[in-house]
């Protein structure tokens, strides 16, 4: 028997993604950068999750990069070198990073053409779409038909999470300086998701534990109100509190969430504590 046929499309993301681990057909990850001191890691190859808590728990500056078009490109390159025909390219929001940008220069110098998708959300909000779409290509799905996949799937997504300071998003510039200051001049501690590639404020409670049950609350109205719901918990550091929400997610829902950490770079931005919930619909 002749070995399989490579899909015709490869799927290209990035690490924000926050991909559980496993073998997924026709999808490649690009790292984004993290930066420590005058030191350079790529995140998933020399840098993990637990290291970036680690170094931010010991006080030392966590900063982050988008992967140059060149990495982009070696990616291309790569996938056409493995069969495909075409690429599609999907990123965490452009509001957020210029990953999404770079892939569009990249995509002038790849061998074959690309399809950039700016999915304009992050971790597996980004990281369902991406499946999805990888799903679509090893189907046979044509250009049009993963890009549209993955464009369904991102724009089901609902991204909502907490955080134990507000600090680091606000010093990397991905929150606005009036709602960082929510957490400190009022005391309160706000409850934040991805709305159109940006971060907004959703809701003020005043304690972890009261924040937990909103998350939880929010996330169980956005599964019921999806015909093939997904479900994602997100971590930086201890699993514990995930653990246990992937665990009442299931005995409100019925859906297993996959439990992951958070990538590198996002937790570099939302700081050890982080706690997230995604929801995508698969029947987009």
């Amino acid at each position: 028997m002749s070995p399989a046929k490579p899909p015709a499309v490869r799927v290209v993301t990035d690490s924000t993604a926050s991909l559980p681990p496993g073998d997924h057909p026709a999808l490649s990850v690009v790292p984004l950068q993290v930066l420590v001191g005058d030191e350079t890691f790529l995140e998933g190859v020399d840098m993990s999750p637990d290291d970036v808590a680690d170094r931010i728990g010991s006080g030392q500056r966590v900063t982050t990069s988008q992967p140059t078009p060149h990495a982009l490109v070696q990616a291309y390159e790569a996938a056409a070198r493995a069969g495909a025909r075409s690429i599609v390219s999907i990123h965490l929001s452009g509001d957020l990073s210029g990953t999404v940008h770079a892939a569009a220069l990249a995509a002038t110098r790849s061998p074959v053409p690309v399809r950039v998708v700016d999915s304009r959300t992050v971790a597996m909000g980004l990281g369902f779409a991406a499946l999805a779409a990888a799903d679509s290509a090893a189907a046979g799905g044509t250009v049009d038909e993963v890009a549209r996949r993955a464009i369904a799937v991102a724009d089901s997504s609902r991204a909502i999470f907490m955080v134990d300071s507000l600090e680091h998003l606000r010093r990397g510039g991905r929150l606005g300086a009036a709602a960082a200051a929510l957490g400190t001049v009022l005391g309160v501690r706000p409850l934040l998701a991805v709305r159109d590639g940006r971060i907004e404020v959703i809701q003020k409670v005043r304690t972890r534990s009261a924040a937990v049950e909103r998350l939880v609350h929010v996330a169980v109205e956005s599964v019921e109100r999806r015909a093939e719901p997904e479900l994602a918990v997100h971590f930086l550091g201890d699993d514990t509190a995930a653990t246990e929400v992937a665990e009442r997610l299931l005995d409100e829902t019925g859906v297993r969430a996959a439990v992951t950490p958070v990538s590198a770079v996002v937790g570099a931005h939302a700081g050890p504590g982080v706690l997230a919930i995604v929801v995508a619909d698969r029947a987009t």
